[in-house]
């Protein structure tokens, strides 16, 4: 009998790096931390421009009162909706929890707002 026959090729199995165990400041934060830090909302480039032009300022308090609302809205299913407020009108996108623009309430006054599905009022 031939000896080819019988010689099998033996095969190396793929030997993958293994991944080090980098301890970050990140890792050290705990999940609820991270998780308010992904429902932040933010401020597009255009919508922080916009509120500089039109002179509208938002202090803390009600960022995080606007904040609380479109997670609110969020979770009712809204994608996309207009925050008015008594200074101000706001587009947020609440599936990327982003202010997309910002205009005086005058001028909001004589706009026709399409594309959204939802809206919060504020009464501040």
């Amino acid at each position: 009998m031939d000896h080819r026959i019988h010689q099998v090729p033996r095969q190396h199995a793929l030997q993958f790096p293994t991944k080090q165990n980098i301890k970050t400041a990140n890792t050290s934060l705990d999940f609820k931390t991270m998780l308010q830090e992904q429902q932040e909302l933010k401020v597009s480039k255009h919508a922080s421009e916009r509120l500089q032009e039109r002179n509208i300022h938002l202090n803390d308090q009600q960022w995080q009162l606007i904040n609380d609302k479109v997670s609110e809205a969020k979770q009712k299913g809204v994608i996309d909706s207009l925050v008015v407020m008594n200074n101000a009108a706001l587009l947020v996108s609440a599936k990327n929890n982003t202010v997309v623009t910002a205009m005086n309430l005058e001028e909001a006054s004589n706009r026709i707002f399409t594309n959204i599905n939802g809206t919060i009022l504020i009464n501040e």
